[in-house]
């Protein structure tokens, strides 16, 4: 029996990555051993989405997956990132990693910039949303269980009361005219803490909301200490 191909799938807590797990895992042509995560290491969380490492944690608890953080400072050149995920991309493939799948929906010059990086790590990069027709794809995952709140918005294309809000139909009807159902642009990212790619749901409690660097968070935190 042939083994199948090792992937890990790049992280950033949010809704696009958790719907492209489920969907490599309902495909079943490959194994998925792990999330690649980017960590500003001064504030100690999830780069961009603002998620703390022990939610994260969590998540890879819930999820059955080992968490693979590439830590970064803050701020961060882009040649410094580019250069700490080369050697994460490498150690990965050391350990038999041979693909990262990610999240990525529309933007064609995010895409080739992936390939770009990725193309002299001997990684392939997978795009299984790539091309659905975002509005769609927004219920889908709704309707799927996924369950996800608002924890970062761009405030000069979302209000910033919709913070800390659950991403669901209620959020959709409320974004602005132009704005992606799915944030593709960037307008909002999302923290996943239950769905059907969990053998659990995470218990959160809303933490503060502030504004920071021209963007708006809203804090998510562990309800319960985990083992």
């Amino acid at each position: 029996m042939t083994s199948r191909p090792r992937v890990v799938v790049a992280w950033s807590t949010g809704k696009d990555g958790a719907w492209a797990l489920h969907q490599v895992r309902q495909g079943g042509e490959v194994e998925v051993v792990g999330l690649l995560t980017t960590i500003t290491r001064p504030f100690d969380r999830v780069s961009m989405h603002g998620v703390r490492t022990e939610l994260l944690e969590a998540q890879g608890r819930a999820l059955g997956l080992e968490v693979f953080p590439v830590p970064i400072p803050h701020p961060c050149p882009n040649e410094v990132y580019e250069r700490a995920m080369e050697e994460a991309l490498g150690r990965l493939r050391s350990r038999g990693v041979s693909s990262v799948v990610f999240g990525d929906l529309f933007l064609t010059d995010v895409r080739e910039y992936r390939e770009r990086q990725m193309a002299s790590t001997g990684l392939t990069p997978l795009f299984p949303l790539w091309g659905r027709p975002t509005p769609e794809l927004a219920r889908e995952m709704i309707d799927g269980g996924l369950d996800a709140t608002v924890v970062c918005l761009d405030p000069r294309q979302v209000p910033a009361r919709l913070a800390g809000r659950r991403f669901d139909r209620s959020f959709l009807a409320e974004l602005p005219e132009g704005v992606d159902p799915c944030g593709e642009r960037g307008e909002f990212h999302t923290c996943v803490t239950g769905g059907p790619m969990f053998s659990r749901a995470i218990e959160v409690r809303p933490g503060e909301v502030v504004e920071r660097e021209g963007f708006v968070f809203a804090d998510l935190a562990l309800a319960r200490r985990e083992p």
